[in-house]
């Protein structure tokens, strides 16, 4: 008997290498949502983001129902590096947060997740996960994309200098840090609560250009992979020297005991 092709979401913070694995996946079997390429390519993406407009715009939903909401000239003037709508994907949440839904939100999310498999990606899932668990099918796969805290910070702050909107966060490698930390720490609490823990798979960026990361990642995926798309070359990080806080390596050790990356 032939396995089933699972639903998957794709999880971690931005600049981590979520976009380079879903684009793994962009080989016809899976629904990223009707409008998957509004985010167009640019320096930090040549080759796309693979977020949905509506995946997005529901996730933000979500985010905003327990975040401040600032007029624009009050949030610039006053408080310059609080996120605003559709720069969520650079908020730093507490843990303790719990989010809120709504029926209309929960209908939208129904609407989506009626097109399987799915291969739906977005950084905000790492807080919203909860909400979203509520209608996902019991096919549903989750993989958790991560690469060391510095130099995902150091792209966070690439990519905010080199976009316009962004570029008033006025992002600091410190903020950028404590924005990794928050995210795989709601990622590490939802899987703490998991009972399926085996439709869970952690991966660290560099596993996506090896021949065995990547059978790893076609195996729990049970579909093939675009293994060209991976390219290396596109990485614009190198090595840094950057002091990590000592929680936030606890995190990334914890983060490579998951993914028995070495």
């Amino acid at each position: 008997m032939l396995k089933e092709t699972p639903n998957l979401i794709i999880l971690g913070s931005g600049r981590s290498g979520t976009s380079m694995i879903t684009g793994l996946f962009n080989n016809g079997n899976f629904f990223f949502g009707d409008q998957a390429d509004y985010l167009k390519k640019n320096k930090a993406n040549p080759k796309g983001f693979f977020e949905d407009l509506e995946v997005n715009t529901i996730n933000e939903d979500i985010l905003a129902s327990r975040l401040i909401n600032f007029p624009e000239p009050i949030r610039r003037k006053l408080f310059p590096s609080h996120t605003f709508y559709r720069a969520r994907w650079l908020a730093k949440i507490p843990v303790s947060i719990q989010f809120r839904t709504t029926p209309d939100i929960q209908e939208r999310i129904e609407k989506l997740v009626q097109n399987e498999p799915f291969c739906f990606k977005d950084p905000r899932f790492s807080y919203t996960l909860p909400i979203w668990k509520n209608s996902l099918p019991p096919t549903t796969k989750f993989i958790v994309v991560y690469r060391e805290p510095d130099k995902t910070a150091v792209s966070i702050c690439r990519e905010c200098s080199e976009s316009p909107p962004l570029r008033k966060l006025k992002m600091s490698i410190s903020r950028a840090l404590n924005i990794w930390k928050a995210m795989y720490t709601h990622i590490l609490k939802n899987y703490g609560k998991e009972t399926e823990k085996q439709k869970w798979l952690f991966i660290h960026y560099n596993e996506i250009f090896e021949s065995q990361g990547l059978e790893r990642l076609g195996r729990f995926a049970n579909t093939s992979l675009e293994k060209d798309f991976a390219e290396r070359k596109i990485s614009r990080t190198t090595n840094t020297n950057i002091d990590v806080p000592k929680d936030v390596l606890k995190i990334y050790n914890r983060l490579n005991s998951l993914s028995s990356y070495q």
